[in-house]
């Protein structure tokens, strides 16, 4: 069973800051069923964002925002309820993965968020780059040892291309996660440096999305995130939109 195909906010964030209605319409206009909210809730308020995309006929994914932890925890599990997103996902910083213990304490601020959430009637996941992968200690990557002791709360948007920057196969990865992958970010391009990379469309980089997206039933969203394109960004969505959902990979709109 295929999940449907979602965008993420920061691919349009320019366009959306300009013109939030017009920009998710264009979203849903090509096909696109979902919307993981980045960046918007700040400009415009969670109330705006959700009409918006409600008109649109985008569906609230989740929403791409720091964890709910420390002094600011309330107002973004405020902001989370009144968007009406259900989980809520950010990451750990790179510095994190240096060693055992900064991973440590990354991860009790990750469960904090979780038992926040929770009683909120909300949801944490968390989004990887790539330290997770490139880093081991004691023979165990830093993944594994993120996972282990993160709350079984937590679920994981696993990021496919970062992960493959990182040397994970990405498809591995989601059949070891299991049910715990529930979404997956859909990126492509040369796979070359995580810092000065030309992202492509997807279907036209050298990731296996078709080894990637079957590799677990589990997942609810597929989401695009196009970053530092060198061409037309709504250019960019339909060929990847036309990729995922002509080749059966993804669910897109119905007419």
């Amino acid at each position: 069973m295929t999940a449907p195909i979602a965008v993420m906010g920061y691919t349009v964030l320019e366009h959306a800051l300009a013109d939030l209605e017009g920009t998710l319409a264009r979203v849903a206009g090509i096909g696109y069923l979902g919307l993981e909210t980045y960046g918007l809730v700040e400009r415009y308020g969670p109330s705006r964002v959700r009409e918006a995309a409600a008109a649109a006929g985008l569906a609230i994914t989740s929403a791409h925002t720091p964890f709910p932890a420390g002094t600011d925890a309330q107002r973004i599990l405020d902001d989370a309820e009144e968007l009406g997103a259900g989980t809520l996902i950010w990451s750990m910083e790179r510095e994190e993965f240096d060693s055992p213990a900064g991973i440590e304490r990354g991860v009790q601020r990750v469960n904090a968020a979780a038992e926040n959430a929770s009683g909120r009637g909300l949801a944490v996941a968390y989004h990887n780059h790539f330290a997770e992968f490139t880093n081991a200690f004691d023979g165990r990557q830093a993944y594994d040892i993120l996972l282990g002791l993160l709350d079984p709360r937590v679920t994981v948007e696993l990021d496919a291309y970062w992960a493959r920057m990182g040397g994970a196969d990405p498809a591995e990865v989601l059949t070891r996660l299991g049910d715990r992958a529930q979404r997956v970010h859909i990126k492509d391009g040369p796979a070359h440096s995580y810092d000065d990379d030309v992202m492509t469309p997807i279907g036209d980089g050298r990731m296996d999305w078709s080894a990637i997206l079957t590799a677990s039933s589990g997942l609810r969203w597929h989401i695009v995130e196009l970053e530092r394109l060198d061409v037309d960004t709504f250019d960019a969505l339909e060929t990847s939109y036309r990729y995922l959902v002509g080749s059966g990979l993804s669910q897109g709109r119905t007419a």
